[in-house]
């Protein structure tokens, strides 16, 4: 059970941090060490868990600290520990998310998720909804509704078009890394307010950042058509607002701050939805 534990431990540290350039490789090569002895063993907590923790490791090595200027909430912690072994489509990254789908939908470019929920709301004629994206769902439907899709199911009974979309919004908000990563941030908010540059920084994304963030763009454009605006009463500044968080994250503890980078996100997200031609992501699915 203490081993157990440890190992438990060990895979929620790597959730949040990554080790230095000088400890990665011995604990790499424990981890691969012990990992192949716990095969032979049955007195051993499960090679799983041993190779969950080499997944980490490797996803820690491409991003910076996900909590370099705050301590994880009790929540983050137990989400890290709950998906040990037990891949989720939420608080993961992008890549991670289409290898989970890889053998489901090998042909897919986009994560599945995104794609069902979008088309979902559209369903449920979430275009004609007032506040759509900005009222929240109930939370009991909406963590059911997750719970189903972390096992490839939709549920057909939805109504609600308000359920689908917190849902989508809330796989946008907890992505391990944000949809645009935080290298690009600081030149998102320098050209929050040029069409041409904003765009330009959208074309130097990773590929599937790049797809995911145009596919959101092309969606929200629909929205903020004037026909579809008379309805939800959310114009582009509103879907900017909602939206903006989800893409772009500046972690602050100096409230002034934080007020005037949200200014700059929305702006940049605003800037998109209004001259981003997403028109070639027509099809890719």
């Amino acid at each position: 059970e203490s081993l157990k534990s440890g190992w438990e431990l060990l895979a929620i540290c790597l959730y949040f941090f990554s080790p230095s350039p000088k400890f990665h490789p011995f604990l790499e090569s424990y981890i691969s060490k012990h990992r192949e002895s716990q095969c032979n063993s049955d007195n051993i907590p499960s090679p799983e868990m041993s190779a969950d923790c080499l997944r980490r490791l490797k996803r820690a090595q491409k991003i910076v600290s996900k909590t370099a200027v705050h301590k994880p909430t009790i929540e983050e912690l137990e989400h890290a520990k709950a998906t040990i072994c037990c891949p989720t489509m939420f608080g993961n990254m992008l890549e991670d998310i289409m290898l989970l789908q890889k053998d489901r939908y090998p042909d897919r470019q986009l994560p599945w998720i995104q794609t069902v929920l979008s088309e979902e709301i559209l369903r449920l004629h979430g275009t004609q909804t007032e506040g759509i994206f900005r009222v929240s769902g109930d939370m009991d439907e909406v963590n059911s509704m997750k719970t189903q899709c972390d096992k490839w199911i939709l549920p057909t009974d939805c109504t609600d078009p308000h359920i689908p979309a917190s849902l989508l919004k809330m796989w946008y908000r907890e992505l391990f890394e944000p949809l645009i990563p935080a290298q690009f941030y600081q030149a998102c908010v320098d050209n929050f307010s040029n069409p041409e540059a904003a765009i330009a920084i959208v074309y130097q994304l990773p590929r599937l950042n790049h797809l995911v963030l145009c596919y959101l763009i092309r969606f929200l454009q629909v929205f903020a058509s004037p026909e579809n605006v008379a309805f939800t009463k959310m114009d582009v500044n509103n879907l900017a607002m909602v939206m903006a968080p989800s893409c772009l994250r500046y972690e602050s503890d100096d409230l002034l701050t934080i007020y005037e980078h949200v200014q700059k996100e929305m702006g940049f997200i605003r800037t998109l939805i209004r001259y981003l031609d997403t028109s070639f992501m027509e099809g890719i699915l």
